[in-house]
């Protein structure tokens, strides 16, 4: 596979073309000059350990003097040599090469104010800042929900000593980069970020050298090349990442971002890593699921054919098929994975070992990387419970093997069999239905959800190579259970749609009239060419946009705020997408009765010939645990029966609680 062919980067040999890209992972010491953490290095060797050929660190720091930094690391003194070489020899251990990246700072991207020692942001002019976490206004572009209580402020323009001294410390951070036996430095002007500004003219006001034209706008990108090859030495492998196009009016349009490209080559970059989009347009930086699959790919292509260095391509590259074929039609040289490799770090093995089947898939939902970073906690993964604990985590063999007994065959039920399993306890799996999947079944039927499918082909693959009993049509009894004797029992039946009482519900539910957005996914009911969808969170803007794919007139009624319980990013693209498709959106508009033409809300009656029903999960309550401890050693309730939730709620308890039994 070309996937595993050796790959150069100026002077540094990688052992095949996966890279994995750089991402926030929250693991530094809380200190002025803050490490990587043991727990980031297990971290990173996981990933070696997985076959990845090159490992890009989350960005760090070559200073605190401008800004603070919270959960990066920072390379600013001969003590980090120390930590980065743990890092280094670590990795090398595996035969991965290791590269830092190194960040001038988040620039119109704020910490909370505690931490911004200047009391404000910084940039190269004084435009306004993409947030401030004190402010009141609750939306900045249509259709984008981030934090509560988030609006512009300005911010303040870098002097130009601020600016030379920032030069003069990458200089020094790259000597000390070099000094830890580390193989390459990669430069972060992506997102929108403090050196993306200064490279881009929305952002960029200045008439200085460091301004005005592209020469003077790149002339701080250029100046950090520079300092990285004097600091480093000018064999020194250097990437650069940026976005080719931030999306957006006003942002860098493709052909000014291949002009950056040939420039940043003529100026020694060795590598470059193409992606796109910046805050605004956030859900082209982290594309959730809804995007397809490659989404960034034509950008590297196109990058590809403007210079002659190494391309890293990024944005959901992370099939096996796919990046293959990327690379064999020369559209990149290197595939970049992040998430993918937070969900599986053995992807690289898998695949080379012929076991895609095996492979933990990355589901796009960003529960458990972006939604955890951004409230400073480590990074996770929603399917991948041991990611960021990798070594506290490890499945080893159980000390006393026993008989579990799972209900349920959702994604937390067949998480706790998988890893019960693994530990060598002998595990039976009762489902009621004909099929595993639970919820995951019709979360998957949109278009739009492949990468949920995925994720319940990979579980049901696991429980058949696994010496897992499954049982299906089983419905657990408590007399059932207690003549099985199990030493332990996870319970987890999960959740089913919450029925509103209200005129005119009983007659809709007989007619047909209404149906539940569960019983639409899954295929129960006649769907009418005009459809109101009562909910206004995730599971019904999904149904909404799942009809309007499919041609019906949809409208959505109900609730303050769209998509409110999505990951910021996720909701952006969803809420897009509603929009191409014409999907009418009445928040503020409560549905008081259904009747035969339609739905009436206190203020006007919206015509429909079926009413879908998406107010929200109760949990199901047919097996209780408080009934059975009397009776088995061990109960466990987990995922949706508990509190309905998230994927990542029902895969973390399963996978957490089969760890300690």
């Amino acid at each position: 596979m070309k996937l595993f062919e050796r790959g150069k980067i100026g002077t540094l040999s990688v052992k095949n073309r996966i890279v994995m890209d750089a991402i926030n992972v929250q693991m530094a010491t809380p200190v002025d000059d803050a490490a990587l953490t043991s727990r980031g290095i297990d971290f990173y060797v996981a990933r070696a350990k997985g076959g990845v050929g090159l490992i890009k660190t989350t960005f760090m720091r070559p200073n605190r003097k401008l800004e603070f930094s919270i959960g990066e690391p920072v390379v600013n003194s001969e003590r980090c040599v120390s930590w980065l070489n743990d890092l280094a020899e670590a990795v090398h251990d595996y035969g991965a090469k290791v590269c830092v990246q190194l960040s001038p700072g988040l620039g119109r991207i704020p910490a909370p104010k505690p931490y911004l020692p200047h009391g404000g942001l910084v940039g190269p002019s004084a435009v306004p800042s993409y947030r401030d976490p004190e402010g009141q206004l609750p939306r900045l572009v249509p259709g984008c929900y981030p934090a509560r209580g988030e609006r512009h402020v300005l911010v303040r323009e870098l002097t130009i000593d601020e600016i030379e001294q920032l030069v003069r410390d990458f200089e020094f951070s790259s000597k000390i980069i070099r000094l830890a036996d580390v193989d390459a430095i990669e430069i972060h002007g992506h997102q929108g970020y403090l050196l993306d500004m200064f490279m881009t003219s929305l952002w960029n006001r200045r008439m200085d050298k460091y301004g005005g034209d592209l020469d003077g706008r790149l002339r701080l990108a250029v100046e950090l090349v520079a300092a990285v090859k004097r600091g480093a030495g000018a064999d020194f492998p250097v990437l650069f990442k940026y976005p080719l196009t931030h999306y957006m009016e006003g942002g860098r349009g493709i052909q000014e971002g291949l002009e950056v490209a040939r420039r940043l080559e003529a100026a020694g970059v060795d590598a470059l890593t193409i992606n796109g989009g910046c805050y605004e347009t956030y859900n082209r930086v982290q594309p959730p699921t809804t995007q397809p699959q490659g989404c960034a790919v034509e950008l590297a292509e196109l990058a590809k054919k403007a210079v002659n260095i190494p391309i890293i391509t990024t944005g959901k590259a992370g099939y096996p098929e796919l990046a293959e074929t990327i690379l064999r039609e020369g559209k990149a040289d290197f595939i970049g994975l992040a998430r993918y490799l937070l969900a599986d770090p053995e992807w690289a093995n898998k695949v080379k070992e012929g076991r895609p089947e095996d492979i933990i898939p990355c589901i796009g939902c960003h529960e458990g990387c972006i939604a955890r970073v951004r409230k400073f906690q480590r990074i996770g993964c929603a399917v991948n419970a041991a990611t960021g604990v990798e070594r506290a985590l490890t499945i080893l063999p159980a000390v006393k093997k026993k008989s579990v007994l799972v209900i349920g065959g959702g994604p937390g039920g067949m998480e706790a069999a998988r890893v019960s399993a693994l530990r060598g306890h002998r595990v039976v799996l009762w489902e009621k239905q004909n099929v595993l999947g639970g919820n995951l079944i019709p979360a998957a039927v949109p278009a739009f959800k492949d990468d949920y499918r995925l994720l319940v082909d990979y579980l049901k693959t696991q429980m058949g190579k696994l010496p897992i009993k499954v049982e299906l049509n089983k419905e657990a009894t408590p007399d059932l259970i207690r003549s099985f004797k199990p030493d332990v029992v996870f319970i987890a039946i999960g959740a089913t749609q919450i029925l509103p009482e209200m005129e005119g519900m009983d007659q809709g539910m007989k007619s047909g009239k209404v149906i539940t957005a569960v019983d639409l996914l899954l295929g129960k009911g006649k769907i009418g060419k005009s459809v109101v969808v009562m909910g206004a969170g995730l599971i019904g803007c999904e149904t909404a946009l799942h009809l309007a794919q499919k041609g019906h007139a949809v409208t959505i009624a109900g609730g303050r705020r769209l998509a409110h319980d999505m990951v910021w990013g996720n909701a952006l693209d969803l809420l897009k997408l509603l929009d191409d498709h014409q999907v009418k959106i009445l928040t503020n508009s409560r549905v008081i009765k259904i009747t035969e033409s339609g739905v009436t809300c206190p203020t006007q009656q919206i015509p429909a010939d079926t009413v879908v029903l998406a107010v929200g999960m109760q949990s199901i309550n047919g097996c209780s645990a408080e009934i059975l401890r009397d009776h088995v050693p061990e109960v466990y309730a987990i995922g949706d029966c508990v509190q309905p939730r998230h994927v990542m709620d029902a895969m973390w308890e399963g996978y957490r609680t089969a760890y300690v039994i």
